[in-house]
This record gives C-alpha cells, sequence and structure tokens, in this order.
C-alpha cells in the first residue's frame, strides 16, 4: 500500500480528517481535484484586503471548533453582533415594515415547528397570499442556498434548532484559517480522483497523475460532485450516490464593489436591496471598517444572476444600491470580484439542503461502506451542514471510524 489512507478533497472536511489521522501516525495523501486547498472556504486577496469568497461567518461561535483553532494559530477572530438583520437608516424599508416582515418569518418559523405540513415541504407552510412571503423566500435562499419550495421541514428544523445566533469573523479570511490547517502530509494539488474501487486489501484510487492504493479512503467530495458522476464507485456504494441526488447543492453567490471617495457609507451596516423581492441582493457595507461593499445573493436571486453573467450581476447589485443611496453612490463603487459558485468545477454550487422527505440521506451518506471506505463533508453533518465547522467535525468523525476499523 502506498498509504494507510487516502483522503479525497482538500476542503474543510478533508483537512480536518487529515489531521486527525496524522496525529494518530497514519500515513496519509490528500488527493484535490483543483489547485489550491480550502474548498468552498476560499480568500483572495484584493487591493490588500482578505476577501471571502465562500463562507465568511463563524457560525454558532460559541461551540464552532474553528474559534479555537483560528486563535490557537494567531488569527484574529471577531466577536460581536453582526448588522445582517438592519437596515441602515431604515431605507426602502420603514420600521414597521420591518417588524411586519420579521414577524412573517417568525410566523412560518412557528408554523413549521408546530404543525409541519405532511408534504416535509417548506413552501406547503407559506401563508396564502401572504404580504411578505417574497421577503420569507429571500431569507430561505440566504439561510439554505434554495427557495422553501425544494426545502425539506425537518433538515430545516435540525439546522435550526442546533444553530445559535452568534456569528463571527476571522479578520485574515475563513478561506486563510483552513488553508494553514493542512496538517504536514502528502498533498496532491491538480489531482482529479476518476474511480475508487475496493480491493482484497484496501482501495484503489484512479487519478489522472495515475493509480493510489491505500488501505482505506475518505471521501469528502460535494455531492454535486458525487451525483454528478464525477467519480465512479463500485456497486456498494450506489445508495450513497443516490443520497447525495437528495441532497443538492444550493447556491449562493457574492461580489464585492469597493467603495472610494466621499461615500457618506458608516462602517458595518446593513441594506436588503428590495424586501419584496425573493431574487434581491443583501448588501454589508464596509465590513470590519474595510471599503468595501459585500453583496450576498443567494437561492432563487444567485441563479438568476449566474445565469446573466458577471457585468449583469454588478449591475443589477448597483442599481439597488443607487435606489436606496441615491445615483449619486455610483461614481463612489467599482467592481472587484465575485464567485460562481455553480460554474466552480469539482464543486457545483455552495452548500446542501434536504429535498422534502429526504432528511434522513445525510445518514445514509455519512455511512461507512465496509471497514474500507468513508464518507465526509458538510452534506454528512445531522445539524451543522451547510457550514466549514460542520465539515470539520465531519471529518474528526470519518478519520475516527477509520483508526477504529483498523485497529
Amino acid at each position: 500500500m502506498d498509504y494507510d489512507v487516502a483522503v479525497i478533497g482538500a476542503g474543510a472536511a478533508g483537512i480536518a480528517a487529515a489531521r486527525k489521522l496524522a496525529a494518530a501516525g497514519r500515513s496519509v495523501v490528500i488527493l484535490e481535484a483543483s489547485d489550491r486547498v480550502g474548498g468552498r472556504a476560499w480568500t483572495i486577496e484584493l487591493s490588500g484586503m482578505p476577501l471571502d469568497m465562500g463562507c465568511g461567518w463563524l457560525h454558532s461561535a460559541e461551540r464552532n471548533p474553528l474559534v479555537a483553532l483560528g486563535r490557537d494559530t494567531g488569527f484574529t477572530i471577531e466577536s460581536g453582533p453582526t448588522a445582517w438583520q438592519s437596515q441602515w437608516r431604515d431605507l426602502g424599508f420603514a420600521p414597521q415594515q420591518q417588524a411586519a416582515a420579521a414577524a412573517a418569518w417568525m410566523a412560518l418559523e412557528a408554523r413549521l415547528r408546530a404543525n409541519p405540513p405532511q408534504s416535509d415541504r417548506a413552501s406547503d407552510a407559506l401563508e396564502p397570499g401572504g404580504e411578505w412571503n417574497a421577503y420569507c423566500q429571500s431569507l430561505s435562499g440566504y439561510l439554505n442556498g434554495a427557495p422553501l419550495e425544494r426545502l425539506s421541514v425537518a433538515d430545516f428544523l435540525a439546522y435550526d434548532s442546533a444553530a445559535t445566533d452568534s456569528n463571527w469573523r476571522v479578520h485574515e479570511g475563513y478561506g486563510s484559517l483552513i488553508g494553514a490547517a493542512v496538517p504536514d502530509v502528502a498533498l496532491r494539488l491538480s489531482t482529479p480522483v476518476r474511480r475508487v474501487a475496493l480491493t482484497g486489501k484496501g482501495v484503489r484510487l484512479s487519478t489522472d497523475r495515475g493509480a493510489v492504493t491505500a488501505g482505506a479512503a475518505i471521501v469528502t467530495v460535494s455531492t454535486a460532485v458525487l451525483a454528478g458522476g464525477k467519480i465512479a464507485f463500485d456497486a456498494d456504494v450506489d445508495d450513497h450516490l443516490h443520497a447525495a441526488g437528495q441532497l443538492p447543492l444550493g447556491l449562493a453567490d457574492k461580489l464585492f464593489m469597493e467603495l472610494a471617495g466621499n461615500h457618506g457609507l458608516e462602517r458595518e451596516t446593513h441594506l436588503l436591496g428590495d424586501p419584496r423581492s425573493d431574487e434581491t441582493g443583501s448588501y454589508y457595507i464596509r465590513p470590519l471598517g474595510r471599503p468595501v461593499v459585500e453583496g450576498f445573493f443567494g437561492g432563487k436571486g444567485a441563479v438568476v444572476l449566474e445565469s446573466k453573467g458577471l457585468l449583469e450581476a454588478f449591475a443589477f447589485a448597483l442599481d439597488q444600491l443607487s435606489s436606496l443611496l441615491g445615483n449619486d453612490i455610483r461614481r463612489h463603487l467599482r467592481p472587484l470580484a465575485a464567485s460562481s459558485w455553480c460554474r466552480t468545477d469539482w464543486v457545483g454550487g455552495s452548500y446542501s439542503h434536504a429535498l422534502p422527505g429526504h432528511a434522513g440521506a445525510r445518514a445514509t451518506l455519512a455511512r461507512p461502506v465496509g471497514e474500507r471506505l468513508f464518507f465526509a463533508g458538510e452534506a454528512t453533518h445531522q445539524s451543522d451542514f451547510s457550514t466549514a465547522h460542520g465539515a470539520w467535525e465531519s471529518g474528526l468523525r470519518a478519520a475516527g471510524q477509520a483508526i477504529q476499523s483498523a485497529a
């Protein structure tokens, strides 16, 4: 055997698994299809600023293991409240409207808990003709990357019941934190795995750069990669591949605009572009005091923007901001960067949600195959799916399973 364990994917789950395996004395190789580590945790630096193109918030920060990891490795963790739920100067969203919209979302959540629809489809709990249904759909887009029609109630409630309201940030970038956590093991970038086959004594992985053999393998790739057939498996994995299809990746994208001149915008503030549109952008103004506006689009809004293309995406954001701030704001903003997760090779979306009736697919996807093939990734977590720390914890779980099986 070339290695004790091969880890497929160098995102948060794969890195966490490799760290635990290496600490237990196992020989490990990480095989990553792209040319970088981090997966959906990706920090770039532009104009001297670290910008998180993927995950950017340390959700449920009081119990998030990456908070301690960041502090222990010299990263600056920014705690405290965020501005996401506020509307700067009540522009375009009067206080009474904000209260009514928030009440509509809270009422929807209450119905989902007290009397969940038999269909397990979250949209079936919307108030027929409700004034703020589009607002609720936009929130689902941000939280789940998908509209309520495609969302399992049981799955959503599993996350909502476990999550807290503490959302912190990494000053140097979440992606930078994940990337800095790679252990001293063999790492092969730009090495897509094409086939995983169980052998008499272990696992054989066929890659674009030759075959790798190992005693066991941990698969941490996205559900879009699994369900899309980008990696071939033995028939023993068919249930897992089917489960991945029931846990599709939703879509959430960011676009950043740089601020210049005397724009008059205050740091750490927020604007919702159009509270009555399910395609609206959500704009975080001067996060951490930086001269940028971070636009966030989820669900239908992100799908529409990716279909239109980058230039129209920035134009849409500028239109929404100028409608609230006045046309003069246009001369203070310039496009800086944007994500396109649906079009990102070897990812294919943002974070997973369970389709109605399929919340149990997460447990299926997390189940080992024999004692040699293990699965990790945010989609395998029972309650912290769609987060980097959920992916991290799943990697630790899968590594523990592999260690125990080899004992």
